[in-house]
This record gives structure tokens, C-alpha cells and sequence, in this order.
């Protein structure tokens, strides 16, 4: 079930699972379709994590301001936590996700324990992503893996709405000009960063720059792994699992 919850006179959707003591909470990243359309899959997919945890994954704000830049998107989601009594949680972010979660984890330390970073950088060189939604999606996968689904024709001819046109819009650019790698010295909890060798949207050199400032762990994925790792590797959930426990 979709929840929603009010701070500073704004609206953020999230769901929330499992049953466990410790919290995760879960940022995902850029998308043309709200993830929380996905709630079954994602639930699922997570399903190991819910003895131990319970589990918050949440959307960006409703009525996003032209302007939405990923530090408004980090002070949006760390309002919501504390709205929601969260604190020394575990936080997962991927892809532009995973910008927010180091934005978090620099300025409201008190509300990350651990961290998992997946498919992001700590800066974005040049801007930020320019493709248009339907090039973005096919970017996200491994072409072994859209060519194992079929799922090329379904991409390219995937309905977008004019919000989620819009939405998208503001999203792509909020990474514009980001760069927090002078302040990563600040994020004192555990760090893991995950990357891929074939990310078509992240450099992975950039997996390798952010673990070296975090000083935290790193693991690169090989070919023919590219962005969407998170989803495509059977492993990964159990990677992320497994450092949360220690």
C-alpha cells in the first residue's frame, strides 16, 4: 500500500515493509514511472530483508518546483525521515538515489548508521542525464539482459504521460553541477559502494573515486553488467545484505 506523509507543506509518497527491528531505508534513483507502481516487485525483490528490517522506500516529492536540484531532494527526504521517527537507519541509494543518500549522510549523520552506494558518483561532470525518458530506459539495462527479456520494442514504445514527461524533466537536471567530493570525508558510518563495468550512464571510474573519499568498501561488477545492476544481478541483494549484517 502507497503511503504519504506531509512536511514543510509538501507531499512524499513511500511504501513500507517487513517486519524487523533495524530500519533500511531505500532512495531509489532517476525514474519515468514512480518505482512505487512496482510495489509488488520490489517487495519481492526484498523479501530476504524483511525478518530484520523494516523497510522504507521512498518516492521524490509530489509537485516538484522546476528548480529541484538533488540537495533539495536530500533536505526533502531526511524531513521525511525524522517525520516519520527515523534515525540511525541503513540507507541504500542508487544512481541519482545514491547522490541524495551522501548528501544525507554528510549533513543529518545522526540519521545514517550504514551506507550503501549503488551506480552513483559524487559528482556529475557536465551536467546531468540528457537523454530523453525513452533513450534512458534502454540505457538502464544490459543489452544481454534486454536481449534475454525481449524487451527492446517494449521500451521504445512505453506510454509516457505529460506529468510523467514533466516529471522527468525536472529529475534529469537536478543533478546538473553536483559535486560533493569535498565534503565526503565528513560520512563516518560504513560505506559500501557497488559499481559496474558496463554502466552506460555512470562512468565506473566514478564508483572507484567515491569509495577512495568515503574510505569505504568497494565491489565492481563485470561485463555484462551496466547500471541497472541493482536489478540484473543475482547476487546483489544478498551483497548488500550480507554488509548490513556485520
Amino acid at each position: 500500500m502507497i503511503l504519504t506523509v506531509k512536511t514543510n507543506g509538501t507531499e512524499t509518497e513511500y511504501i513500507r515493509f517487513g517486519h524487523g527491528e533495524k530500519t533500511l531505508v531505500i532512495i531509489p534513483g532517476l525514474s519515468v514511472k514512480s518505482v512505487l507502481l512496482s510495489e509488488e516487485q520490489i517487495v519481492s525483490a526484498y523479501s530476504p530483508f524483511e525478518n530484520e528490517y523494516t523497510v522504507y522506500l521512498f518516492d521524490r516529492r509530489l509537485n516538484m518546483p522546476e528548480n529541484y536540484t538533488v540537495y533539495g531532494m536530500a533536505n526533502d527526504t531526511a524531513a521525511v525521515m525524522t517525520a516519520l521517527g527515523l534515525e540511525d537507519v541503513c540507507l541504500f541509494g542508487v544512481s541519482q538515489g545514491g547522490m541524495i543518500a551522501q548528501c544525507i549522510a554528510i549533513e543529518h549523520p545522526a540519521l545514517v548508521s550504514k551506507l550503501v552506494l549503488g551506480s552513483t558518483a559524487a559528482r556529475v561532470p557536465g551536467g546531468g542525464i540528457k537523454a530523453d525518458a525513452r533513450e534512458f530506459l534502454k540505457a538502464l539495462y544490459s543489452d544481454e539482459f534486454i536481449s534475454k527479456l525481449g524487451i527492446a520494442e517494449a521500451l521504445s514504445n512505453v506510454e509516457i504521460t505529460e506529468d510523467e514527461e514533466k516529471r522527468f524533466r525536472i529529475t534529469s537536471k537536478a543533478a546538473d553541477g553536483f559535486d560533493v567530493t569535498d565534503r565526503l570525508s565528513r560520512i563516518k558510518c560504513p560505506t559500501l559502494v557497488i559499481g559496474a563495468s558496463n554502466d552506460k550512464i555512470i562512468p565506473p571510474a566514478a564508483s572507484a573515486e567515491l569509495a577512495e573519499l568515503t574510505g569505504g568498501e568497494l565491489y565492481m561488477y563485470g561485463a555484462p553488467y551496466g547500471h541497472a545492476v541493482y536489478d540484473e544481478a543475482p547476487d546483489y541483494k544478498a551483497r548488500v545484505l550480507e554488509f548490513l549484517k556485520r
